[in-house]
């Protein structure tokens, strides 16, 4: 086989191409219905009628409504993902500001560009459906966390983490932990596993209360209000590290954007 015949066999074929291409005209028409009418409007038959195209055309593409959700919900993270990833990313190398806040900030900016849809993954759930179990929504879930594991954890060592001053686990929840798969929190020792539990916590907690509007009352003050929150936070669970470096002074950290 020649190279050109490589090339030709690697690349999709134009039913393949034209499949792709319809799947992502349908994934984007019903983002598009969600951000217009909220994720529990979800429809196949409200998304198949505004692409001129029948319910039972839109399942040689989608088999079930679960199956367009999965889609979605995994786009929603990947989308996420890719904006703290690119928050981090794009911090200059001698900014003051902690790579942990610069990957939160980057979580909260997106989750208020994209209210309908941050309501799709962390709202009420949808009725009646489930996502796979470690399938693609899971696998989009643990991408994100990496980044903030990472930057939470970077530059200690396992031995460190794990003489973390944390409340004594329980038997039980100390076993869960440990048992936990290595692709997600499972390579972390199971003090730092709770503490980046609880950080994370804290941290999704307030972008939710600004996203469905219970701190609207701090006005223009709600980025420095969120950034106080992490610096405070990273402070913290830092020092309850062995040999943490120490942070620093609050007034140069703190300058800067949310």
């Amino acid at each position: 086989m020649t190279a050109t015949d490589e090339l030709a066999a690697a690349r999709p074929s134009l039913r393949e191409r034209r499949r792709a291409a319809a799947t992502q005209e349908i994934l984007d028409a019903a983002e598009s219905h969600i951000v217009e009418h909220g994720p529990a409007a979800l429809s196949l038959r409200a998304v198949a009628r505004s692409l001129g195209m029948t319910v039972q055309a839109l399942y040689h593409y989608f088999p079930s409504r679960d199956a367009l959700v999965t889609a979605l919900v995994t786009k929603a993270y990947d989308d996420l993902a890719d904006a703290v990833r690119t928050a981090v990313d794009g911090a200059a190398d001698d900014s003051a500001t902690p790579g942990l806040v610069v990957a939160a900030e980057g979580y909260r900016r997106w989750a208020i560009a994209h209210p309908e849809l941050f309501q799709l993954l962390y709202g009420t759930p949808l009725r009646y459906y489930t996502a796979p179990v470690d399938g693609p929504t899971t696998q989009a879930v643990r991408r994100m966390s990496a980044v903030f594991q990472r930057e939470l954890f970077g530059g200690f060592t396992a031995e460190q983490l794990a003489a973390a001053d944390t409340p004594a686990l329980s038997p039980s929840f100390r076993a869960f932990l440990e048992q936990l798969p290595p692709d997600g929190l499972g390579d972390l020792p199971p003090p730092a596993t709770s503490l980046l539990l609880s950080a994370w916590g804290q941290m999704h907690g307030q972008v939710v209360l600004e996203v469905f509007g219970h701190t609207s009352f701090l006005g223009d003050h709600q980025a420095e209000v969120f950034r106080l929150s992490m610096l405070n936070l990273l402070s913290d669970v830092h020092g309850r590290i062995p040999g943490a470096g120490p942070a620093a002074p609050p007034e140069i950290r703190s300058q800067g954007g949310g």
